[in-house]
């Protein structure tokens, strides 16, 4: 499990676990996505969107109080 700057810097505010994406695929399986079809599922905790992750290339994650 990530800690420090490494779990802090995901928009989601953790890392991610096998949970998650457990979670999505009972949920995929479930009547509920019925109308689901064709579709890519990010489970990232947002890092996509942020597309740097602290130590690369040298960029240091900073908390913004």
């Amino acid at each position: 499990m990530y800690s420090g700057a490494d779990a802090a810097q995901h928009p989601a505010g953790r890392g991610g676990t096998p949970l998650d994406i457990a979670s999505m695929v009972l949920y995929l399986c479930s009547e509920k996505a019925g109308f689901i079809t064709g579709e890519n599922i990010c489970i990232d905790g947002g890092m996509t969107k942020l597309m740097i992750y602290h130590n690369d290339c040298g960029w240091k994650f900073s908390p913004q109080n």
